[in-house]
């Protein structure tokens, strides 16, 4: 029996019977370029950095979208279940009160013409929806 086999130094693929150095992933003589993976450790970090900012940015954003929109809803749910005795009209100011029994009311009494428990001023928009407005 003779051993066809090939020195080391030779890149010889037996199942196939080719040489296939060119098909390898890596060096397959010293004379070959050095192959390096790149360092993408610090592109890593310094995007997830940009991400986490970008993300954190949007949170920030929806969270103070959420808490207007959560105050809104109490100030909506506060003037709806006061009682009044009128229908109100879309575009106008009302202020709301606390009687002598705690329960709120609406009127159309500005505060400095009364001496009732003042709780905010507010107007009624096309939506349906009780906007609270500051009072100069």
């Amino acid at each position: 029996m003779t051993s066809t086999k090939k020195p080391d130094n030779v890149v010889f693929d037996a199942d196939k019977a080719k040489y296939d150095a060119a098909l390898k992933p890596y060096a397959t003589s010293v004379g070959a370029p050095v192959i390096t993976t790149p360092d993408t450790v610090s592109w890593k970090n310094r995007n997830i950095h940009q991400v986490n900012k970008q993300i954190d940015a949007k949170y920030k954003e929806l969270k103070t979208q959420f808490d207007s929109l959560m105050e809104q809803f109490e100030y909506n749910n506060l003037v709806y279940s006061a009682s009044f005795n009128f229908e109100p009209i879309v575009g106008y100011t009302y202020h709301l009160y606390r009687g002598a029994t705690d329960e709120p009311f609406l009127s159309v009494i500005a505060p400095y013409e009364c001496n009732f428990d003042y709780i905010g001023t507010f107007k009624l928009n096309a939506d349906k929806i009780w906007q609270k407005i500051e009072l100069s």
